[in-house]
């Protein structure tokens, strides 16, 4: 087209084109705050006075259950079922959704529905689920919005085991669906699927060097490469890196082994033809496969030939039953190393009779060889989880109670507390990885609890930096963490350099008699100090502002904290108390947001809570970085005044991102600053919410909004409010 002529399109572009580029293509090194966004933006279509939680308690629960195991066996022309009986593929739709959790910061897994966005959606380990998804739209459109996706995928891996033969350990509803891809999770640096696993690595033989937090091998799986680390066959190696991986997603030798063995108990892997004819995945596919990818022209409408892996074929005599079959494969056969139809590396036992194989899966009158992937071939060879297979086969009761519990811990582990737990099937028993916590009393007098926390002496900044420490563990990806439980004053979180352990001692021994004498949890009165403190400072300010608080808070104990999980929920930076540990790749501007999107917070609501946190004195070991004020300790919007006050200029003073605030007229030094805050001025989204807050006319908007963000985060746990 001839632009300079204006030959050129009329329209601005956007969405599918690529005419024009994104803000951060232009100028790579500006502050992208989508992942804040998310939390302000107007995605959701339903009403704004919906409620999920209300809506699936609503739910005829036994009937959606009946629906979904109906459709297991209903076998559909354009997506036959192998051997009739879609479990196999139900079970890969469920455990890939919620494969993709990892511990170190909580991301992925199930509990939104996220497998239905890229790039989840069109990841190489997830072809052809969409498939699985389209087959459960009959179920979704009948029940409607009290039936998310994210509870039906798992509901439809759970009652594919209950039909072919599993007792399930439970099940929960109550997830709540996204709107749209989740902006904000890190699923590697790699800029194409399946790349050199070695990216991931500082060295690969030491599986512990994966970067953090990735726990899955390469971009686009969701654990480990079934043909052997790196594509290379060696089931030694390969069970080093399981080990790693499970246990990056919370588990430990006896799940992983469980899951792994139990996960290839039923169903097959596919990968009968040639890769080269199978097409795109959905999101590069043409307009008219209508969200479909994975096109393979050759399946001809049976069920033997669909193709998702690469790897083809059952790991038992009986694909769709419950049974002993894979240990019976596995350990009385001797395996050798082979390639798919596909060319994919698998192992095929050695002189195995044809009747003792699996039948086709669309015709019965044919045995298929059967297969072990180099994950399967590790159960073997490591002598852990060897061991442990040999336990599973002496008992196979302990065998199948062992992989329910697992696969109901995969499967919900990102849901939180029980308290999210809704629907007929939910387990009573408390299970440690839920973080149980008791209720608390809401019968003490709170005003009374008040006065007693005045009189202690604490400094309002002393009871606001605890209150804060112990609510910011707070994690909306898989809902851990927070002031709830009152874990600060545990191992491992009293020993967190972040919480400043003498100051926290300090504060925890006054904060603890006064809970013993008033029948309030330690929770709760770490919280009303905070309020307290910040009612100080709100006073000190010439303003009357009182700070929300309800009771009900109950106290966590040693017996009931799994130490080592929560060790990943240690803050190694904390923009909010201009705390960083040490010096990391990215920034510290960075950092903070992704605490923020972590503690669910908008980008406004980060904002606010930044220029209070400075000027109330509660940064990590005094620091003055930041503290733009000459009236530190009163709740003022003094630091986005000053941060916009012209009479001002900024200056870089060291490597690690330190600056001085200088006077313009003669020089002198007035504040230091790290990039956690001057960046509230340089970027053009954070300046306009600082200029709110800078205005004469929102000085006291600045209290009650700082108020309702801080409340927030101190509730962000207290799932028992929930409708």
């Amino acid at each position: 087209m001839d632009m300079k002529n204006g030959g050129g399109c009329p329209f601005a572009h956007g969405g599918t084109t690529t005419v024009e580029k994104p803000v951060t293509k232009w100028w790579p090194k500006t502050l992208n705050l989508d992942i804040l966004h998310q939390h302000g933006a107007r995605t959701n279509p339903m009403d704004t006075d919906y409620d999920h939680r209300s809506a699936a308690k609503a739910l005829d629960h036994a009937a959606v259950k009946a629906d979904v195991e109906a459709l297991l066996t209903e076998s559909q022309d354009w997506w036959p079922a192998d051997w009739g009986h879609y479990g196999g593929l139900m079970i890969r739709l469920a455990w890939h959704s919620a494969g993709s959790y990892r511990m170190g910061d909580g991301r992925g897994g199930a509990g939104a529905g996220n497998i239905r966005f890229a790039p989840l959606n069109s990841w190489p380990d997830n072809a052809s689920l969409d498939k699985a998804r389209r087959l459960l739209w009959p179920v979704k459109k009948k029940y409607g919005n009290g039936l998310s996706w994210a509870d039906l995928i798992i509901l439809a891996g759970n009652m594919a085991y209950e039909s072919m033969g599993l007792k399930t350990f439970g099940f929960g509803f109550g997830r709540a669906d996204i709107w749209g891809p989740e902006t904000d999770i890190n699923w590697g640096a790699e800029d194409e699927w399946l790349a050199d696993s070695a990216l991931r690595y500082d060295d690969l033989d030491e599986p512990s060097t994966m970067y953090n937090p990735l726990a899955a091998v390469h971009m686009g799986l969701i654990y480990v490469n079934p043909e052997g680390v790196n594509g290379n066959p060696d089931p030694a190696r390969t069970a080093l890196h399981i080990r790693e991986t499970f246990a990056r997603m919370a588990m430990n030798d006896e799940e992983t082994a469980a899951l792994t063995c139990g996960g290839h108990t039923v169903g097959k892997a596919h990968g009968g033809g040639d890769h080269a004819n199978i097409g795109v995945e959905p999101e590069a596919a043409g307009i008219e496969e209508q969200g479909f990818g994975w096109a393979n022209p050759g399946q001809d409408s049976l069920a033997a030939n669909a193709f998702t892996s690469g790897i083809e074929g059952a790991w038992t005599k009986n694909p769709t039953k419950w049974d002993m079959g894979y240990f019976d494969y596995l350990f009385n056969y001797e395996w050798e190393l082979t390639k798919s139809p596909a060319g994919a590396n698998q192992w095929k036992p050695v002189d195995m009779p044809e009747e003792a194989r699996p039948v086709n899966a669309s015709d019965p009158s044919v045995y298929d060889q059967p297969l072990m992937t180099d994950a399967d071939m590790a159960m073997k060879v490591d002598p852990i989880y060897n061991e442990i297979c040999q336990k599973f086969m002496a008992d196979p009761d302990y065998f199948a109670d062992t992989f329910a519990r697992a696969w109901f811990k995969l499967t919900h582990r990102d849901m939180g507390p029980r308290a999210n737990y809704l629907g007929p099937d939910v387990p009573a028993e408390d299970l440690i990885w839920q973080d149980p916590i008791p209720a608390g009393s809401t019968s003490y007098d709170v005003d009374a609890v008040k006065a007693k926390i005045a009189d202690t002496g604490l400094s309002a900044a002393e009871m606001i930096a605890t209150a804060w420490d112990s609510a910011r563990t707070f994690r909306g990806s898989d809902k851990r963490g927070g002031a709830n439980g009152a874990r600060i004053r545990l191992a491992p979180q009293k020993d967190w350099a972040a919480n400043e352990p003498e100051r926290l001692e300090k504060v925890l021994t006054a904060l603890e008699e006064i809970a013993s004498d008033t029948g309030a949890s330690v929770a709760d009165v770490i919280v009303l100090a905070g309020n307290v403190g910040l009612e100080q400072s709100i006073k000190a300010a010439g303003y009357d502002v009182s700070v929300p608080f309800t009771a009900g808070r109950g106290d966590a104990t040693d017996e009931t904290t799994d130490a080592d999980s929560f060790s990943v929920l240690e803050p190694l930076a904390d923009g909010f108390r201009n705390y960083q540990k040490q010096q990391y790749a990215v920034g510290a501007e960075e950092l903070m947001l992704d605490r923020a999107q972590l503690l669910g917070l908008t980008a406004p609501e980060m904002t606010v809570l930044i220029g209070g946190m400075r000027v109330l004195g509660t940064n990590h070991g005094g620091s003055k970085h930041g503290v733009f004020t000459d009236r530190e300790g009163q709740l003022t919007n003094d630091f986005f005044v000053n941060l916009t006050d012209m009479s001002n200029s900024w200056h870089p003073v060291d490597s690690d991102g330190t600056f001085e605030v200088r006077s313009r007229e003669d020089g002198a030094v007035k504040w230091t600053a790290t990039s956690a805050d001057l960046v509230f001025g340089s970027n053009s989204i954070l300046r306009a919410y600082a200029e709110v807050y800078a205005q004469d006319d929102n000085a006291e908007k600045f209290v009650h909004d700082f108020v309702a963000a801080w409340t927030k985060v101190m509730n962000a746990d207290r799932f028992d409010l929930q409708a």
